[in-house]
């Protein structure tokens, strides 16, 4: 529930910004340092990354090539052996995403309403793709509220059902992360008509979990082994100290979840949520799937490989992933 945290954040007005990353730093810290030690082994002969490319101010850039591109392994250079954009001229790669929203008693009906209408619109943006959609909400509980489709009318159907839960202090953000990768995992497609699909949770909260059973960190690995990518929309519920509009970093994203997949959080400022919906489809739409065979002669074969993917243009390059380990 945000209520008491952001009146806490009002009565303490200029401190209430160094109180929470405190409070951040503690609840984190020990966490993501053991979790920066976790690779990912990988089971099949590629190695796989999926990237968002974006530009200097942050906007993402589509229509890039395999030659836009370079990929090393432990520092030395390698060969790209395969790539996939999202989008191409003639084609779209398949979409997998799965929408977690948040329906604690800390969001208001009209808060609803207006994502209900959102999400829609952001389906119907992807009409001409081969994309399948679930929809699982949160509170106290989280609930699958629609298996993988293809048919957006049984998404707006199930969205159609979503109220917000009246009773209850519990916001299980991070379980239901989990529960969104695992069903990416377990019945999500692996392969439409030949082409692996990018795989996607789309968070929608006001960014501060309680009461969750999974950690961010055992998430985190999932999601890499998945290669799903973790995006949030952080509704309007931050706080602002001393007449600062930048929205205080939430529980939700020092978590790393966001950073730590290859994904991007988006800021509501107010209750129209259509624009970010639309960034959003821009952000998901400039992501490429990016592989190579690993060498299994070379050094270090039997530890962890750090892999770095670069922008010959100079772009700014997020991962998903930063290392791996072949699989014994």
């Amino acid at each position: 529930m945000r209520e008491p945290i952001v009146s806490v954040c009002r009565e303490l007005h200029v401190f209430s910004k160094c109180a929470l990353v405190l409070f951040i730093a503690m609840s984190f810290g020990t966490a993501a340092a053991q979790d920066d030690d976790k690779v990912i082994r990988v089971d099949t002969k590629l190695a796989e990354f999926e990237v968002l490319v974006e530009d200097r101010d942050g906007r993402p850039v589509h229509g890039l090539s395999q030659k836009d591109f370079r990929i090393f392994e432990n520092g030395k250079e390698r060969k790209i052996d395969f790539f996939q954009p999202v989008i191409t001229q003639g084609s779209a790669r398949p979409l997998v995403v799965v929408f977690a929203v948040d329906v604690s008693g800390s969001m208001t009906a009209t808060e609803i309403d207006k994502l209900r209408s959102a999400i829609n619109g952001f389906i119907d943006r992807f009409g001409n793709y081969e994309a399948y959609f679930a929809v699982v909400s949160f509170a106290m509980q989280v609930k699958r509220t629609q298996s993988f489709t293809n048919q957006p009318e049984k998404v707006r159907r199930s969205l159609s059902s979503l109220d917000r839960e009246q009773v209850g202090r519990s916001t299980h953000a991070f379980d239901a992360v989990d529960e969104a990768i695992r069903m990416i995992d377990r019945n999500g497609p692996k392969n439409i008509r030949g082409r692996s699909p990018k795989n996607a949770v789309i968070v929608i909260t006001d960014g501060f979990p309680v009461g969750d059973v999974v950690s961010p960190g055992t998430v985190i690995d999932r999601a890499n082994k998945t290669g799903t990518s973790v995006y949030s929309i952080i509704l309007p519920s931050f706080s602002a100290a001393g007449g600062d509009t930048r929205p205080l970093m939430t529980l939700f994203e020092a978590s790393g979840i966001v950073s730590r997949t290859g994904g991007n959080s988006l800021y509501a400022t107010d209750n129209n949520f259509e624009p970010l919906f639309k960034a959003l489809a821009s952000e998901i739409t400039a992501s490429y799937a990016i592989a190579f065979y690993p060498d299994e002669q070379s050094a270090n074969i039997n530890g962890p490989r750090n892999v770095r993917i670069e922008s010959i243009k100079g772009y700014k390059i997020k991962q998903n992933r930063t290392s791996y380990e072949l699989a014994r």
